[in-house]
């Protein structure tokens, strides 16, 4: 929790509540989709107040403690309360087994992602160039992603974690193309469906390639010039796969609408409700998930449990709320890579899920949040009904300097 509020003074209003007087503590938006240089600031004037009425964002959070109150508006713990539940109903909903074990998966999986990340480097450098995408490359890469998915999600999965600064576009596409893998396969779409699909996803951003470096790596806010130009990549991305032979319509759907939003607040068609395809629908949840659990040189990634907790809060005016439901269990209420807190004060690292039982996965205990000191590694299947440990909470993995990578499976 912020300094400047606690979840009793910090209530969620909505922006047709707003006024001068009042000081914004969350705008609960992504960084991208505002252009102001802080999420926490005061409102001084009818300006500032017309700026945030058109950005799209339906409700956001006050501290009272700092401005003016809205009396009857819900708490930030309340509504945290009333999102924990339903995440709890997520995890109680059927879901599909796996086939193959975690260890059978993962040198299969390290070795994938290593060339997907090489072959969309490389592609996205062939575009700058001005040639064609290689889809003899794309597709049999997409075909061994979604085989490895339907293996066994938790070995590819938490890899899309692994990002670094200077080659997100790439690696974004990586990540995004795998979760909408594992999307698919939790809707129980066809196959042949899935595999347009994921290919959609790893081609949804080419356009970026028509982007500046210096727009897309900038280390501070983009103006709203850079802002529009950003913008503009749904629309090249679009122009680039039409002229691409062996695209599909459902390939287009998720490139051209991964950001509009189910309330018409996106871009680049202002596309609403059942206008925006399944697809599209589809993309747009993942890309933002991806996205907030990034670490970026302008903002620091949001731990994934916190990430669909954010994601079940927009989905009553952003995104189709069955979608966020269904993506959440497709996922995972703590996803695999996530850095967890357990009742004992141990630290740990999700390993693998049980279909079954969604908020008792695998952990790799490993740090000791009371003492700050590395223990020796602990497997814990918080399932086993002999296991006196649970989650309490979920952590960023920056806030105690620990490295990810070093404590997912090899």
């Amino acid at each position: 929790m912020d300094k400047a509020g606690t979840s009793s003074s910090v209530k969620k209003v909505a922006v047709s509540q707003l006024k001068p007087g009042m000081y914004i503590h969350d705008l609960n938006c992504g960084w991208m989709d505002h252009p102001f240089l802080t999420n926490q600031f005061a409102i001084k004037d009818a300006e500032t107040l017309r700026t945030l009425r058109t950005l799209g964002i339906q409700e956001l959070y006050i501290d009272t403690e700092k401005g003016l109150d809205v009396g009857d508006a819900q708490t930030e713990r309340e509504v945290k309360q009333e999102l924990a539940d339903t995440m709890e109903a997520i995890a109680n909903e059927p879901t599909l087994p796996l086939p193959v074990s975690l260890e059978e998966e993962i040198s299969r999986a390290r070795a994938l992602h290593k060339e997907a990340n090489l072959i969309t480097k490389s592609m996205l450098k062939d575009i700058r160039l001005g040639r064609q995408i290689e889809m003899e490359k794309v597709e049999p890469l997409v075909e061994s992603m979604i085989d490895s998915i339907f293996r066994n999600p938790d070995a590819l999965l938490p890899l899309g974690r692994l990002k670094e600064h200077d080659n997100y576009t790439f690696q974004h596409s990586v990540s995004v193309c795998t979760l909408m893998i594992a999307f698919a396969r939790g809707l129980k779409l066809e196959r042949p469906i899935i595999k347009e699909i994921a290919m959609g996803a790893l081609l949804h951003d080419v356009g970026k390639a028509k982007v500046p470096d210096e727009i897309l790596n900038k280390p501070a806010k983009l103006t709203d010039a850079e802002f529009d130009k950003m913008k503009s990549h749904v629309v090249q991305s679009i122009i680039i796969l039409q002229n691409t032979p062996g695209i599909t319509q459902i390939m287009l759907d998720v490139a051209g609408q991964h950001h509009e939003r189910f309330d018409g607040t996106g871009y680049p068609n202002k596309l609403k409700g059942d206008e925006i395809s399944l697809y599209g629908q589809m993309g747009a949840i993942v890309d933002v998930y991806d996205a907030i659990t990034s670490e970026r040189v302008y903002h620091k990634g949001m731990p994934a449990p916190a990430a669909m907790a954010k994601l079940l809060e927009w989905s009553k005016f952003h995104f189709n709320p069955e979608l966020v439901r269904a993506y959440i269990k497709a996922v995972g209420i703590y996803p695999t890579g996530s850095l967890i807190r357990l009742e004992s004060g141990r630290l740990g690292i999700v390993i693998e899920q049980h279909p079954e039982k969604m908020l008792q996965p695998v952990v790799k205990a490993f740090y000791s949040a009371r003492k700050q000191h590395y223990l020796p590694p602990e497997l814990i299947d918080l399932s086993k009904p002999y296991c006196q440990d649970r989650i309490v909470g979920h952590e960023a993995f920056e806030t105690w300097g620990i490295d990810a990578a070093k404590w997912l499976p090899t």
